[in-house]
């Protein structure tokens, strides 16, 4: 069973970088295993969700007052090697003057470089592993709160609040997994009424999209002069997605709003790079999450491992709990697999590790197959404008076939709300993917929200008030 307070994704999970990555500026940090770990995560994850997630070639130009070539080139050298890389390319060295990267950059960036990874729909992969842990049986609980945890012989008895009606739920189980992110210390203080060895660093990372700076495929990755990066990243076909901060946040962590300073900070950290010089008066979306990295005791923020650790308590005769501090997205599977060998001695027939090899929900076709599906998709029902089809593909992978299954006509799909946002997606949404507002379709489910019209979002709102 899966107990999630609010929707699947609606906090750290769906403000991230949306990047499956290595984490290039860790190997500064000595991290070795970690990014030894992520690298080969990239390409397992590729394979798994293809349709979600993508290779991604990151520009890195040489700033001439920071870090020196031939550490960069050092870097580049580990990144390409040290996780047994074979879908991805591997890095080189640019001319700017004569690349297209160099074009949106001021003309005293000439040198550079040029390396993998991958881009993720962040949101929509967490709801690809509830919906594949359903398929394996799991029962998943969104707006379901856990309230207490009370140890009895050697299991827990667990309080549950349906948070849309106010109901109490009873149920029990053997082990416990807190795996609540920036709220996992919390959990164990105030409703496991349990004492925790490891701690959580609370940081936040905000982020701003603004129309395209430049137009073409490409990301950035800038380096700035207080020994961070910031990415500058394609985003959804006309915009630019800019990230991130790092700030330690104390106290109450439940408004998750961008600060002026951080408008700030970004805006000034691309205007050093770019050419064309964005304000806040560009951004169109901005969006804030927590990290609950590990505290380790790092002095600064950026220096905090993006490792994670897990603390189990409990035995045979007692109740088993297993806390999830730090972690980050790329690593997920790996996480999820080290957490069952941890608790394997305590559940019955757990079986052998599998997910490596497996595929998540709708991406069960070739790594570099998503033209092919869309052209198939197109082929079958012939009627979809190609934007549809092309949207779907990127969206369900082949699980498009399942939605659209039956339909023969555009009338097949029933209310136009706006952008190509049918009444048949909608409805798959609810009956499949826990949807319950418009805030869970537009911006988590699909990335309609930041152009969908007022009318619209009113329109599908008063339509999900009566289903």
């Amino acid at each position: 069973m899966l107990v999630e307070q609010s929707d699947l994704a609606s906090a750290t999970s769906s403000a991230s970088t949306k990047l499956i990555h290595g984490g290039l500026r860790y190997l500064e940090h000595n991290e070795f295993s970690l990014v030894r770990e992520a690298l080969t995560e990239r390409e397992v994850l590729l394979r798994q969700a293809p349709h979600i997630i993508a290779p991604m070639r990151f520009v890195l130009p040489h700033h001439k007052g920071l870090r020196p070539r031939w550490l960069i080139r050092l870097g580049l050298f580990l990144y390409d090697h040290l996780g047994g890389r074979k879908i991805l390319e591997k890095s080189k060295s640019l001319d700017l003057t004569k690349d297209i990267a160099g074009k949106a950059l001021k003309d005293s960036f000439t040198r550079g470089f040029e390396y993998s990874d991958c881009t993720v729909d962040d949101s929509r992969l967490t709801v690809l592993a509830a919906i594949d842990a359903r398929q394996h049986g799991a029962d998943i609980k969104t707006c379901t709160r856990l309230t207490a945890a009370t140890p009895e012989g050697n299991h827990w008895q667990l309080t549950l609040e349906d948070t849309s009606t106010g109901n109490t739920i009873a149920t029990e189980c053997r082990v416990l997994v807190n795996a609540a992110g920036p709220w996992v210390s919390e959990v164990t203080k105030n409703r496991i009424h349990t004492h925790s060895k490891s701690g959580a660093r609370l940081v936040k990372g905000s982020h701003i999209v603004v129309p395209a700076i430049f137009d073409h495929k490409k990301s950035y990755i800038f380096q700035n002069d207080d020994d961070r990066i910031v990415f500058a990243i394609p985003y959804q076909g006309k915009y630019t997605l800019i990230g991130t901060t790092d700030v330690d946040v104390k106290g109450d962590f439940n408004d998750r709003q961008i600060t002026e300073a951080e408008i700030d900070y970004l805006c000034h950290a691309v205007n050093v790079y770019f050419k064309s010089r964005i304000t806040r008066d560009d951004i169109v979306w901005s969006f804030a999450g927590i990290r609950p990295l590990y505290d380790d005791g790092a002095t600064a923020a950026q220096e905090a491992t993006r490792d994670y650790v897990l603390e189990l308590s409990g035995d045979v005769d007692n109740p088993v709990l297993l806390s999830v501090f730090g972690g980050k997205i790329t690593t997920f599977r790996h996480l999820a697999e080290d957490a069952l060998d941890r608790l394997s001695p305590f559940l019955e027939n757990p079986g052998p590790a599998w997910t490596v090899n497996s595929t998540l929900p709708g991406g069960d076709f070739a790594h570099d197959g998503i033209d092919r599906l869309i052209t198939s998709i197109s082929a079958k029902h012939s009627y979809l404008p190609r934007e549809l089809a092309d949207r779907l593909a990127h969206t369900y992978g082949t699980n498009s076939f399942q939605l659209l299954d039956g339909c023969t006509s555009i009338d097949d799909l029933g209310i136009l709300f706006a952008d190509n946002l049918y009444q048949r997606e909608v409805d798959y949404l609810i009956t499949h993917e826990w949807a319950r507002t418009s805030t869970d379709i537009l911006f988590r489910r699909t990335k309609l929200g930041i152009d969908f019209p007022d009318e619209a979002k009113t329109r599908l709102e008063a339509y999900l008030t009566k289903q």
